[in-house]
């Protein structure tokens, strides 16, 4: 996939691996923010820093390590993308250093983290929405679509039995209804569901569903009966090939713009996305250096790959809770919302 326009994403399931992101330096020097240069604590710093998890948050971890990599090159930093719950799966066995999550962690997947020993600091990162795509050439469909038409076509009853445009909305076209969407490992999957159908993982089967974006990308932009939905920042790479319905979710339809999604107006299909980084881990020079560059440059790198960044207050406290080591996810907020304004509450009632 395109990314930034200029070279390709490798994705590929299980085994995928972020191996060339964009140059983000364009984006930093014109939002005015430069790269923020980080010390390592005991002098130079070198190793491998394993990181897997989801394809949504795969670009903004593969932006950063790219940066990361000019100042430290002794350092090998490689992002792989086997979705959210495939990342937690590596995590929670020891595999990896640090999983790319678009949703909290879940209760199950505490459970066997907690089973084999392993903490974790829970660090939001960015800010995202879900971009619900068609084929441009799609002219029927209009501009926009309610949650009630994506909850019509996605419910679990709808499967082989709502197939044609004109069962979702009266006066549209007859031909079939070709459907893409995130795989049942990611959790892009998981919160659409929750959002749409109102039980996560509660979706119909009869759609074509990938861990690769690139592959929902191709699918829908060949294919003028086309739908699918994932990561916004995958539809800004590829707007030139999708058009982006405006969402209602009962107050009319909302674009999804930087500032609808950082406001949670883009709603129900905006969250904040995070990393997860094993505590024994981040004892490590190198692992320790590079949480620290990610956090201190997450704000002017976010941009770069399609992401909204977080209010610059959640980015300091993000700051203070892994220098804290303070372990643990906001429970509070599991299953339900990952707003800002909902994550950064939470934090400064002590969570």
């Amino acid at each position: 996939m395109a990314v930034g326009g200029t070279v390709v994403l490798a994705a590929c399931g299980d085994t995928g691996v972020v191996t060339e992101v964009s140059s983000a330096e364009k984006t930093v020097e014109k939002s005015g923010k430069k790269i923020v240069d980080v010390t390592p604590p005991l002098g130079p710093i070198a190793g491998t820093i394993l990181i897997d998890g989801s394809s949504t948050v795969g670009p903004i971890s593969a932006a950063v390590a790219e940066e990361f990599a000019k100042k430290f090159p002794d350092v090998r930093v490689p992002v792989g993308v086997s979705g959210t719950g495939g990342g937690f799966k590596k995590f929670c066995v020891r595999e990896t250093d640090i999983t790319n999550a678009s949703r909290f962690i879940k209760s199950k997947e505490e459970t066997v983290c907690a089973e084999n020993g392993i903490e974790y600091i829970e660090l939001p990162v960015a800010v995202d929405g879900i971009a619900v795509v068609v084929n441009p050439k799609n002219t029927a469909i209009g501009d926009s679509i309610t949650v009630e038409e994506l909850k019509a076509m996605w419910a679990p009853e709808a499967e082989e039995k709502v197939t044609t445009w004109d069962q979702v909305r009266a006066g549209l076209p007859g031909n079939k209804l070709v459907m893409y969407g995130p795989g049942t490992d990611s959790g892009t999957y998981d919160y659409f569901t929750k959002k749409i159908n109102g039980v996560e993982g509660a979706s119909r089967g009869d759609f074509t569903p990938s861990e690769d974006d690139n592959v929902l990308v191709q699918g829908v932009s060949g294919d003028v009966n086309a739908i699918g939905f994932f990561g916004l920042a995958y539809y800004e790479q590829n707007k030139d090939l999708l058009k982006a319905l405006k969402v209602d979710g009962g107050n009319g339809p909302v674009s999804p713009t930087e500032a609808n999604v950082l406001s949670g107006a883009y709603s129900p299909l905006s969250r904040v996305v995070f990393i997860y980084v094993s505590p024994v881990a981040a004892e490590r020079p190198e692992v320790q250096t590079f949480i620290d560059f990610y956090l201190n440059n997450a704000s002017g790198l976010a941009p770069s790959v399609g992401y909204v960044q977080l209010p610059e207050k959640m980015y300091q406290m993000a700051l203070e809770r892994f220098k804290s080591r303070k372990t643990g996810t906001i429970t509070a907020l599991e299953g339900t919302t990952s707003s800002p304004n909902s994550v950064l509450a939470a934090w400064e009632a002590g969570a």
